[in-house]
């Protein structure tokens, strides 16, 4: 290879590099010379990475890190650095250099190293090694807090290092490892066009040419702050190659002199060969200026920077296998010798030898003060090239300081700072640069390159200050073998570099210049001939100055880099800080400051949306209410109108602290009805002579206060709009109660007059209290006298007399209803319209105490209205209608005269037209029981009372027992033990049983281990499927939570973990909304292990625990985004590097860029928006009220997976990944969909509408060719008249095997009472035409597998019992074929607040007990409406309710066979002894469907009896 001919080498390099040409032209070809690359790359042909951008530095020493690997070393294993640049460094300014070097010199050697190495650009991921300062330091902590922390970021490492001990980390050189000019052309093609001009091969220059164009890529130059203005920005900052050449003015002046310099052979180039392109002139120019640099580094600055005794020997030519790359050691030996030798200041003067007076904030000053001009932008000192010059020419004639330890403040104090401190100490930041990089100790590092090591501290330096020495090694411990390179390095060194810096300094530019095989003397790379050669070796950079400035050669010396007597221009004396400006002290910024309020806002305001949306939904539902209310209150308001005409209007006022409220009063000839705004009649005065009612006028404050005095009652204040409407209401009063007793008193006299409501109600509560105490023979204190009743109070309890209302109310009743005039009537023994104390008693004690014959003979004279001693017929038709009122009038009249014809006929009466009390009584011969336990419900006047007086009122439920040998009319199932709660008529009962129950043994932890065993055997599908679910969720968040950056591990936890979680829950979400895929799969032996019945549940479940996860990264996104604003620039692009880029401008985004002006940040805004929005129109408090604004809204799922796939893509926090989460199931249910629409639009025509009462529609459509479907499945319905996209879920009440489908819609909202009112009138002349339906479906849910139980129990409230009705047909069809079924018994319970509510229902259970002739349905039925209170007229219904059965086999309400129950259902007795029926059943299934209390209620039931190891309740529920 060393023989290979220089053209071989050229088509080399050629292939390597490619074409330099940025057109991709032809000019690089004819180039003579393989064109050396911008990014060191293929230097060495052997190893093509030496000295390569971003290659890592190589070691002279092995690496001393604490662990070995990569952890630097700290306190306390070595000194705090801030101490020892204190102890090492400190010293006055203004002591001359020993050989009179230059600041010319000093600052070419800065431009030099940046041309070799860069090594500042901040590590990623972000790792610290901070500079605690010491309390009280003077210029970092005056005020002696004692917390300053100066932040210290670790350098870029190579990737592939600081994995093992024997491969410890390496930091990566940014910039080329050669002395190739890369701080003029930069270190990459990229970077080079950027500087070009590609026009003559010049450097692209700005308005004035002898500049270059201002720096304004962010990707180039390095563009801090100006720590002494707080300047930012790229204004007044070069575009150089180096990266931070625009660091000092004194930098910058050298990268402008070889910017002209180099425009400047290209234009001598341009005049010699007009025949050039711009690549040729620029490449030519480029060789040039490269070979004259490298000698003047290398043989003139070199010389100068080592002592005399270290030459660099004579170049002997390229040496291939030399590796010359860069090393640590030579960072900080060069780096530090150099900063021992800056000055505070810098002259500037002219070619006349004027040093000039230079501009500075505080007037004018000798020289540039160096702390006051780091990062300085637009300096008025060099605008012009003139001044530029007079600044190179006076660092050519200034001397340096002297080359020791002593560091200047200007670099130790105020060097540029880091983070939001504007100043750091250089020497402190260098040790801490040192221990991060892991160099060696400083006698390490002797031995190592084969040097003398001193034995005692005092053998360092005799130059230094014992006392230096001294505090250094008090900080050391007085250990040598701890003292650093870098402090042993300048403490070794005085007029020359010490014996170590020297040594690593001089092998490194040997290196440099033996192992490039593009250095300018190698003759084999044909860049140049021996003549050329000959000419380079003769420049020096006072040629290059004299070219470039064009000043007389007599104005500087011949080597620029020392200044001896006799030379041009001596500088005016040796700078000392005196004289110069201070140093602008350090200042802190705050990236926070005064973004708090406006960041609190926002993270309230962001708080607030679900909120809004709440507020939104309760307009929407409001709106929808009032909706609905006019479409059911339709035609009512026309009737009000004519009822409130004869009307007054008035406001009432209730009583003190009570708003008033207004009243319409309306007056007649007896009486006078008060009514509120809505025209329910609130009370009613009565006006007869008898009454005495007096009436008070307030006399003041307007006139317009009337008191109606009204004895026995509570009074009546009302209050008019002004007098006179007073007085017209008092006319029309004595128009109607002549003789009207009127006074006049204050108004505030008549208030405190006036009995309130609240008055008399306390008055009632004592009147109670002392009835039962003296009916039950309760003592005093028991009876719960108020602490506050005095004895005048009692005696006006006692003495007071209830009103019909009053009496109405205690006993929870209406006043109009004939019961309660009939009892009325027979209590008030004067006659006097009231109840007094006494009267009140009598009854009650015979309700309390007496015996059945008692209460049999007190029903009988209530109701002997014609008081002769008998009970007619028409007498006792009367008693049953009174009784038939709290069941709503359940029967007409002609069942109810079938009832008392049968009753008369059953008690041989049948001939009789009116009975004796005996006969009465015989009548009630079987029912001695019932009566005994009759009383009289009593409500207190405020509730009070009816606490104490509970009593224990013995009720029945029914539940089954078997039989043996017997049947009923029940077909062998009777009644069996009492039970509270609601009470049962049917047949009397032989055998009583109680449930047995299996009593657990062992203790407490036995008895809840059993409990727990239970459950997971009732719940293993769901647990199983819910803990893998978890599981997946829990270890994503796992996996996605780790952040390598401590500063922000909270936030980037929540975030990066939720934003995975999240990404998986509403991925997945999606298939519980698969409908048709659930029905099919249902089908499945996965049914088996999937509980596909709980999809809708499960996907309730998900969506809040996807919302919670979700506000939890919001939560964590709030905290980034705080953590963003107030952290420097340099994590923030260790964090994001596709959005920030390191230019050193620290200033980070304020909180509004991140939450309003990024994509991620208004995506997750709008995220949250829209959830808010969906989550609430979702809740089932809504849903209720407006299900067309839960169905609009939760469309907004399309707009909620867009933003997640943009928030997500974006890649802020990690890299996207949402996508690979939702392909599948995105895929999955747009193949869901897509079978959903294939048959959602084919029009499908009704063939019969029905109205039913209690607002249910029946409708009975075709069935579609192909639609199949199972009992107990559901059903989407849209009808084309209300819109063709609002679709709404209802179950098929008809039965697999019937022709037509049909629904029964119960009309309570907005959508199904329109339905039913388009349905009631059907057009066509005719033949009746209703309007088309659109249909999808069938979906299935876990009643359809209520024939996979031997046992099923049906539990229907409402308009839940559609499912049941298609059940019950399907089940008696299927038996009436001989079909095989596994199910053998169902018990249908009907929950109902009346029979009349559902009487189509009834309808189907009839016909099932017409063709139900194998026993397989047992049916019981529960009317709610009725009294759950054993009072007078309950019990007479019970006693008609089982004479009828026994009779007819009937139910008196229903009609029906079936049990009927009065009261709710209590399902753990029913449960209970269905396991006793049942013993050989080891599941038993239950279905319900209804209201959430009744579902809940089962549910609860299932779960107490499923805690015994007996039968196991599978409860399958939907709710409405």
């Amino acid at each position: 290879m060393l023989c290979a001919r220089p053209e071989a080498l050229v088509l080399l390099g050629a292939l390597l590099t490619g074409s330099l040409d940025p057109a991709g032209g032809q000019d690089a070809l004819s180039l003579p010379w393989e064109v050396q690359r911008y990014d060191g790359w293929f230097n060495n042909l052997r190893h093509h990475e030496f000295g390569a951008a971003g290659c890592r530095l190589q070691r002279l020493v092995p690496a001393n890190y604490a662990d070995g690997v990569y952890e630097a070393l700290e306190e306390p294993l070595l000194p705090n650095p801030r101490r020892l640049s204190n102890a090492a460094t400190q010293g006055a300014a203004g002591l001359a250099s020993l050989r009179n070097r230059t600041v010319l010199g000093v600052f070419f050697g800065y431009h030099v190293l940046s041309d070799l190495v860069s090594v500042e650009t901040p590590g990623c991921p972000a790792e610290f090694l901070n500079i605690r300062i010491p309390p009280g330091d003077p210029v970092f902590d005056p005020d002696q807090r004692g917390d300053v922390v100066l932040p210290f970021q670790r350098s870029r490492w190579h990737p592939k290092t600081g994995r093992s001990p024997s491969n410890p980390r390496g930091l990566t050189n940014e910039v080329t490892g050669w002395l190739d000019g890369s701080s003029i052309y930069g270190s990459s093609h990229s970077w080079s066009d950027a500087l070009r001009s590609f026009s003559g091969g010049q450097l692209a220059s700005g308005p004035d040419p002898a500049f270059p164009r201002h720096s304004q890529n962010p990707l180039l130059m390095w563009a801090a702050p100006d720590p002494a203005t707080g300047r930012r920005g790229p204004q007044g900052l070069y575009a150089f190659g180096a990266k931070r050449g625009n660091r000092e003015p004194f930098l910058q002046a050298l990268g402008l002199l070889w910017f002209r310099y180099h425009n400047l052979c290209a234009q001598r180039l341009a005049r010699e060969h007009p025949d050039w392109g711009d690549e040729e002139l620029f490449q030519h120019a480029r060789k040039r200026v490269i070979a004259t640099y490298q000698n003047i580094a290398f043989y003139e600055w070199l010389p100068s920077f080592l002592p005399k005794t270290k030459t660099p020997p004579a170049y002997a030519g390229y040496r291939p296998f030399l590796d010359p790359s860069i090393s640590p050691e030579f960072v900080v030996a060069s780096e530090q010798f150099l900063s021992t030798m800056v000055p505070p200041g810098v002259y500037m003067r002219n070619a006349s030898c004027h040093f000039r007076k230079v501009l500075n904030s505080f007037g004018s000053s000798p020289a540039l003060r160096v702390c006051n001009s780091y990062w300085i932008r637009e300096n008025p000192n060099l605008n012009s090239t003139q001044e530029v010059n007079q600044l190179l020419l006076g660092m050519a004639s200034q001397i340096s300081e002297l080359e020791d330890r002593i560091v200047v403040e200007d670099l130790r104090d105020y060097w540029p700072g880091p983070g939001k401190f504007s100043c750091t100490d250089y020497i402190a930041s260098s040790i801490q640069r040192g221990r991060d990089m892991g160099l060696p100790s400083y006698s390490q590092a002797l031995l190592a390159l084969g040097l003398e090591t001193p034995k005692n501290w005092s053998d360092l330096n005799p130059n230094v200050d014992p006392k230096v020495l001294e505090a250094t090694a008090t900080l050391y411990n007085q250990d040598l073998s701890r003292l650093e390179l870098l402090l042993g390095g300048l403490l070794e060194s005085h007029g020359d570099p010490g014996p170590l810096f020297s040594t690593i300094v001089l092998d490194q530019f040997v290196r440099l210049r033996d192992g490039d095989r593009y250095w300018f003397e190698n003759t084999r790379n044909g860049l140049f001939s021996k003549e050329e050669i000959a000419e380079i070796r003769n420049a020096t950079l006072r040629d290059v100055l004299v070219a470039v400035t064009d000043i007389d050669p007599s104005a500087l010396q011949p080597n620029v880099f020392f200044w001896h007597e006799g030379a041009p221009c001596p500088q005016p004396q040796q700078l000392t800080t005196e004289g110069l400006p201070r140093c602008v002290p350090l200042t802190v910024l705050d990236f926070f400051e005064g973004s708090g309020p406006g960041f609190g806002i926002t993270i309230v305001a962001l708080c607030c949306l679900p909120l809004v949306s709440l507020l939104f939904s309760g307009l929407v539902a409001h709106l929808r209410g009032r909706e609905r209310k006019k479409l059911q209150k339709k035609g009512k308001g026309s009737m009000k109108k004519e009822a409130a005409k004869d009307g007054v209007p008035a406001m009432e006022w209730p009583g003190p602290k009570e708003r008033n409220y207004p009243v319409t009063i309306q007056l007649f000839p007896d009486r006078m009805q008060v009514l509120d705004r809505h025209l329910t009649v609130l009370r009613v005065v009565q006006l007869r002579p008898s009454q005495r009612v007096s009436l008070i006028l307030s006399s003041n404050r307007g006139c317009r206060t009337l008191l109606l005095k009204i004895p026995k009652e509570y009074d009546l204040v009302l209050l008019f709009n002004s007098e006179e409407e007073r007085g017209t209401f008092m006319q029309q009063l004595k128009g109607w109660a002549p003789g009207l007793h009127v006074a006049e008193m204050g108004e505030k006299e008549l208030f405190r007059k006036a009995v309130t409501k609240q008055q008399r109600g306390c008055i009632l509560e004592i009147f109670f209290r002392h009835l039962f105490a003296q009916v039950l023979d309760i003592n005093q204190a028991d009876a719960g006298t108020l602490a506050l009743d005095s004895s005048q109070k009692v005696r006006e309890a006692l003495t007071c007399e209830l009103s019909r209302a009053e009496f109405a109310e205690s006993l929870g009743l209406k006043p109009q209803d004939m019961f309660v005039e009939s009892m009325f009537s027979l209590a008030d023994k004067d006659g006097n319209g009231y109840l007094s104390f006494r009267e009140f008693l009598d009854i009650l004690v015979v309700f309390m105490k007496g015996s059945p014959e008692d209460k049999s003979r007190l029903m009988f004279t209530m109701y002997d209205l014609d008081e002769n001693g008998f009970l007619s017929k028409d007498e006792f038709f009367t008693m049953m209608r009174s009784f038939i009122e709290i069941s709503n009038n359940c029967l007409s009249k002609a069942q109810l005269a079938e009832v008392v014809e049968s009753l008369f006929r059953e008690s041989g009466f049948q001939d009789k037209e009116e009975l004796t009390w005996e006969d009465f009584h015989f009548m009630l011969r079987d029912h001695d029981s019932e009566l005994r336990s009759t009383q009289l419900h009593v409500k207190s006047g405020r509730g009070g009372a009816g606490d104490i007086f509970k009593q224990n009122i013995s009720c029945r439920v029914s539940f089954i027992t078997r039989t043996p040998g017997e049947r009923s009319p029940f077909r062998g199932w009777h009644l069996g033990k009492p039970f509270p709660c609601c009470r049962t008529v049917g047949p009397p009962s032989r055998l009583y049983t109680e449930a047995l129950q299996e009593k657990m043994q062992g203790g407490l932890l036995a008895r809840k281990l059993q409990q727990f065993k239970r459950f997971v055997e009732n719940y293993r599908r769901h647990i199983v499927c819910v803990a893998v679910f978890s599981a997946i969720c829990v270890g994503l968040f796992a996996e996605r939570a780790y952040s390598p950056q401590p500063t922000t591990r909270v936030g980037i936890i929540l975030s990066r973990g939720t934003a995975a979680s999240v990404s998986f829950m509403f991925s997945y979400i999606l298939l519980t909304m698969c409908r048709n895929l659930i029905t099919f799969l249902r089908e499945t032996f996965l049914n088996r292990y999937i509980p596909f019945d709980a999809a809708v549940d499960f996907h309730r479940w998900i969506a809040m625990a996807a919302v919670v996860l979700a506000i939890l990264h919001s939560a964590g996104h709030a905290v980034n985004v705080y953590i963003f604003s107030i952290s420097p620039l340099s994590l923030l692009a260790c964090l994001f590097p596709k959005v920030f880029v390191n230019d050193g401008s620290k200033l980070p985004w304020k909180f509004y860029v991140w939450f309003f002006q990024t994509v991620p940040g208004m995506t997750g805004v709008l995220l949250l928006l829209v959830l808010a929005i969906m989550y609430v129109f979702a809740s089932h408090h809504f849903r209720r009220r407006s299900f067309r604004g839960f169905w609009l809204t939760h469309h907004l799922y399309i707009l909620l997976y867009v933003l997640l796939i943009i928030h997500g893509s974006y890649a802020l926090i990690q890299l996207p990944r949402f996508h690979i989460f939702f392909l599948v199931p995105a895929l999955i249910y747009g193949g869901d969909k897509l079978v959903s629409l294939s048959r959602k639009k084919v029009e499908i025509s009704v063939v019969k509408a029905e109205l039913l009462p209690s607002g249910v529609t029946h409708l009975q459509f075709q069935r579609p060719q192909g639609f199949e479907y199972k009992s107990g499945q559901w059903v989407r319905i849209a009808c084309l008249a209300l819109g063709t996209t609002e679709y709404h879920p209802f179950t098929l009440t008809s039965a697999p095997h019937e022709d037509t489908l049909s629904l029964h819609i119960r009309a309570v909202g907005p959508w199904t009472i329109r339905l039913r009112e388009i349905y009631s009138n059907p057009q066509g002349n005719g033949c009746a035409t209703y309007p088309k339906l659109y249909l999808d479906g069938p979906f299935g849910e876990g009643h359809q597998e209520w024939h996979k139980f031997e046992v099923s129990v049906l539990v229907g409230g409402g308009i839940g019992v559609t499912p049941f009705a298609s059940i019950l047909k399907d089940l008696v069809f299927k038996s009436s074929l001989g079909s095989q079924m596994l199910c053998k018994k169902i018990y249908f319970i009907w929950v109902t607040r009346t029979q009349r509510q559902f009487e189509w229902l009834a309808d189907i259970i009839r016909e099932v007990e017409e063709n139900d002739h194998q026993d397989l349905v047992s049916v019981h039925i529960y009317i709610t409406q009725l009294a759950e209170k054993f009072d007078l007229r309950t019990t007479m219904l019970y006693i008609c309710e089982r004479h009828f059965q026994k009779v007819l086999n009937r139910s008196l309400f229903t009609g029906l066979r079936s049990i009927t129950h009065f009261g709710r259902p209590p399902f753990e007795p029913f449960f209970n002894s269905l396991r006793e029926v049942h013993p050989q059943v080891r599941k038993i299934g239950v279905f319900s469907c209804g209201p959430p209390g009744m579902t809940k209620n089962v549910e609860k039931a299932c779960q107490l009896i499923n805690k015994q190891d007996q039968a196991h309740f599978i409860h399958h529920y939907e709710n409405f």
